[in-house]
């Protein structure tokens, strides 16, 4: 009985294991010789994607990547630093005097590193602005150990490019990639000389595009790369060995790399470049917008097929949208034939743009489609902006009077309706006392009633509220 067992279990086991190792249907081994003669065969090739060959590329362009290094002076105040009078508390009783406590402002010496690239044989170094700011010297040196001292032909702080020059011959040069065709989830590299370890080399992938990171026209490139102090104004490269970006921030709650960075596109740096090496400085035009983005709450207030474009919430007196006719409530969905689906779209577009140049808007205006041409100013102290959308959102519950004349004239406004009380939905969305409500769905309010009856006629309104001197658009569900 044992051995009939076992037999049995034999004969299982030689079904079972025929299934797996028979390599010829009318050739039956028993599994011991099946399973030698798999062992034995070579085992079969297992697809896999090539990895990246980061040393090639390291050797290759890393003699293009240099070494900043920067001196000068820096002003103090009275007690060394504006910390420490705030945290002085005899300051309080001499604020606005014409004299303090403490020694006289000085100026200490102020050194720092960063990274850069050279991009013609004629000494041109790309880097960042922050990097060179304040810097009364600057010393470019290369992965050979020479040291040349640069000349900072410019820098510009609304896109964080500066343009340095050395003097020197044999330079080697970085090749230049196009940004537009790299893709999320690509393999770049950074070379710099993070807290001073120069030519340091690290990797990572792209990790989103057109990033927009406040008031900046930069649509930033976000990686995973490991990128510190001192990594800023060097290049991220692609795996083609071709520069498309220029290292510029982090987000971190640490000051050091936390999984988010943030570079320059490099044709954006280049058409900055183009104007500092022509005029020693770079100029960037202005539409006199301030937009934010179109949720769906939004796009259904506004009868928009889908959630996209820029909402104008306000628009500068004198400026070349209100020259153009645009309006608070215009959707600006196509810049130049190109489709704008988000707000920093259109901020990066006019940001990079000539001032002066003629433009094509697409504009939704209460439902109905417009195309509007601009002629685009220059940026100064105002600029096209992303409004802080997260501040003001809200819906109905709200306790409103009409402004008093003396109300109109501070908030500098023709109507609109001051929210004295607020509570439910609107309390918990942000809306505050003092805020003033100024259209709703496109049309002025300057009554109650007008908020009831725009409240009354459809399930979403679209409110203009203006707090300080901020407006924002804020879809309002009703019930």
């Amino acid at each position: 009985m044992r051995k009939t067992k076992i037999a049995a279990a034999v004969a299982v086991v030689g079904i079972l294991s025929a299934g797996i190792f028979v390599t010829n249907r009318f050739e039956a081994r028993s599994p011991i010789d099946a399973y030698a003669a798999n062992a034995a065969a070579p085992a079969a090739a297992t697809p896999r994607a090539a990895l990246p060959d980061f040393a090639t590329l390291v050797q290759q362009n890393g003699p293009a990547v240099v070494n900043i290094t920067v001196s000068g002076t820096r002003k103090t105040g009275f007690s060394g630093s504006q910390d420490d009078e705030e945290d002085n508390p005899l300051n309080q009783f001499f604020r606005g005097m014409p004299f303090r406590f403490g020694p006289p402002p000085s100026e200490v010496p102020m050194q720092g590193q960063g990274s850069g690239f050279i991009i013609g044989a004629d000494g041109i170094v790309l880097t960042n602005a922050h990097v060179v700011q304040d810097a009364s010297e600057v010393t470019v040196k290369l992965t050979d150990r020479r040291e040349f001292r640069a000349k900072v032909l410019g820098t510009d702080p609304a896109s964080d490019v500066a343009v340095l020059r050395i003097d020197a011959k044999g330079l080697p040069v970085v090749n230049l990639g196009d940004p537009a065709k790299t893709r999320v989830g690509e393999w770049v590299v950074a070379i710099g000389s993070p807290f001073g370890f120069e030519n340091s080399v690290s990797a990572g992938i792209v990790s989103a595009k057109g990033r927009n990171l406040g008031e900046t026209f930069v649509p930033f490139i976000q990686t995973d790369v490991a990128v510190n102090p001192g990594n800023s104004g060097g290049p991220l490269f692609n795996l083609a060995g071709e520069v498309i970006g220029i290292n510029s921030q982090i987000y971190s709650r640490s000051g050091g790399y936390q999984g988010l960075s943030f570079a320059i596109p490099i044709d954006v740096a280049l058409k900055v470049k183009d104007q500092i090496v022509a005029t020693g400085h770079a100029t960037h035009a202005r539409l006199g917008v301030t937009v934010q983005e179109v949720n769906q709450a939004l796009a259904d207030s506004f009868g928009l097929k889908h959630a996209g474009g820029a909402l104008v919430s306000s628009v500068v007196p004198g400026s070349a949208a209100e020259k153009a006719g645009l309006e608070p409530g215009d959707v600006i969905t196509r810049y130049e034939g190109k489709p704008i689906d988000a707000s920093s779209e259109l901020s990066a577009a006019i940001g990079q743009a000539t001032p002066g140049a003629k433009v094509s808007l697409e504009v939704v205006r209460k439902g109905e489609t417009r195309q509007v041409v601009a002629t685009l100013g220059t940026a100064q102290s105002e600029k096209t902006a992303k409004a802080d959308q997260g501040a003001d959102k809200g819906s109905l519950g709200l306790a409103v009077r009409p402004l008093t004349p003396e109300e109109r004239r501070e908030a500098k406004v023709a109507g609109g309706l001051l929210v004295e009380d607020v509570n439910g939905v609107a309390a918990r969305a942000g809306i505050q006392p003092g805020d003033i409500v100024l259209s709703a769905d496109g049309k002025p309010v300057s009554k109650v009633e007008d908020l009831r009856a725009a409240a009354s006629s459809k399930k979403i309104v679209a409110l203009l509220v203006q707090r300080g001197e901020a407006r924002v658009f804020v879809p309002v569900k009703i019930g």
